[in-house]
């Protein structure tokens, strides 16, 4: 549910996600949240009440648009508000959200943010990618869709492709290298040349663990 659903759907039709789509694993459906508005202005958002500055999104075309998906899908669908007020996504609520719902339901906010009382009707959830804020919730929706997606059996072409990456295990990846074996006089480390599958597993797993404790120590926590 966006406001701008071409720049989100241009995006998540490419690469990986574009082939998952047109293989039939996944489907991503944007839909414009003024196409369910009520006056010939297409009128979204208004003055807060209380006063301050901005406007917030209307509750009635978010709740119009909501519920036609529901409607479509045949069953109240799991619904994710994109917030900065909302518990920040990792690894394991991708994994949630992939193995648990078969459709979700992600409503990008715009302006000051949207009418509480929407919330408090239709959404399930409230994530944020970080602590920070951005000007919509275009780019979280589509992190969050992209994170989730790749998940879904078929999406990639092995488990491993996302079973072996950072965050899958509490770590993050080993270091990578490809040709040629010496560039600017930087040389691959000779394990990986070797062709000793277990010494080259305990490497990367060394250097899993030294990486994870250089750069996000917060992750043993």
């Amino acid at each position: 549910m966006t406001l701008f659903p071409d720049v989100v759907g241009d995006m998540l039709c490419e690469s990986i996600l574009g082939r998952g789509q047109e293989r039939g694993f996944i489907r991503i459906e944007c839909h414009q949240i003024r196409d369910f508005t009520k006056n010939k202005q297409r009128q979204v958002d208004d003055y807060p009440y209380g006063g301050g500055r901005g406007c917030v999104m209307l509750a009635q075309p978010l709740y119009d648009c909501w519920k036609f998906i529901c409607d479509e899908a045949g069953k109240q669908v799991h619904t994710i508000f994109l917030s900065p007020c909302g518990k920040v996504f990792r690894q394991d609520d991708a994994r949630r959200l992939q193995s648990e719902f078969d459709r979700l339901i992600l409503v990008c906010g715009r302006y000051e943010g949207v009418d509480e009382r929407f919330i408090e009707e239709c959404v399930d959830e409230e994530i944020s990618i970080g602590d920070y804020v951005l000007t919509g919730g275009e780019i979280p929706a589509m992190v969050l869709a992209d994170a989730v997606c790749r998940l879904v059996p078929g999406v990639l072409p092995d488990e491993e492709c996302f079973t072996d990456e950072s965050h899958w295990n509490g770590l993050l990846e080993y270091p990578q290298y490809t040709r040629p074996e010496v560039w600017r006089d930087r040389a691959v480390p000779g394990v990986l040349l070797s062709g000793h599958h277990e010494n080259i597993a305990n490497w990367r797993r060394e250097q899993s663990l030294e990486r994870t404790g250089l750069r996000r120590p917060d992750m043993g926590q």
